[in-house]
C-alpha cells in the first residue's frame, strides 16, 4: 500500500503559496492508518523504548498508538500554557519569529529511552527543541519518527545526530 496516495494536498493553506499535507484522509482509511502505524512500529520495536513523546497536536495521533504497541508510556509536548503541572520549556526559531514548546518536568526519568514522534518534518526546529527538552530532563533520545518529511526544506540536517525515520518523503513543493 502506498501511504503517500492517501495524503491530500490542500493548496494555499494556511496561507497563500503553501501546499498543506493533510493526513486526515489517511487517518480515516482503516487500512492506510493501520499500515502507517505498522511501519512506524517496525522502525521502533525491539529498541527498548520506555516513553513515546508526541508533539502537539498531530503527533499525538500516532504517538499514542505507538506507545501502546511498544508497551511504553505516552508523554505530550505542548504549546505554552497547555500543561497544568510544573513544566520546562524550549524556544525555537520559525521562519518569521520564535515559538515555545513545553513538557512536564516529571514526564520522563533519567533512565528513559525515548521515541519522539510528530506528523511532519519541515525545517526541523520544533523537533530539535523537543530533543533539547528530553535531554534537559536527562533522558536519552533513541529515535525520532515522522509520518511525512518535506526533504526539500532540509530539516533532517538539524537532527543529524539522531536516528530519524520518515514514512513518506516529498522532494519538492
Amino acid at each position: 500500500m502506498d501511504i503517500k496516495n492517501l495524503i491530500r494536498d490542500v493548496p494555499n493553506f494556511p496561507i497563500e503559496g503553501i501546499v498543506f499535507k493533510d493526513i486526515t484522509t489517511l487517518l480515516k482509511d482503516k487500512e492506510g492508518f493501520n499500515e502507517a502505524l505498522a511501519q512506524l512500529h517496525n522502525f521502533s520495536k525491539n529498541k527498548g523504548i520506555t516513553k513515546v513523546i508526541g508533539i502537539e497536536s498531530r503527533g499525538f495521533i500516532f504517538g499514542g498508538a505507538l506507545a501502546e504497541k511498544l508497551g511504553a508510556g505516552f508523554v505530550p509536548i505542548r504549546k505554552p500554557g497547555k500543561l497544568p503541572a510544573p513544566s520546562v520549556s524550549e524556544s525555537y526559531i520559525l521562519e518569521y519569529g520564535t515559538d515555545i514548546i513545553e513538557i512536564h518536568e516529571d514526564a520522563i526519568e533519567k533512565d528513559d529511552i525515548v521515541l519522539l514522534h510528530d506528523d511532519l518534518l519541515a525545517t526541523g526546529g520544533t523537533m530539535e527543541a523537543a530533543c533539547k527538552l528530553v535531554e534537559k530532563l536527562g533522558a536519552q533520545v533513541a529515535q525520532i519518527s515522522f509520518l511525512i518529511e518535506l526533504s526539500f526544506l532540509n530539516g533532517r540536517e538539524k537532527l543529524k545526530k539522531y536516528d530519524v525515520h520518515s514514512l513518506v518523503k516529498y522532494d519538492s513543493e
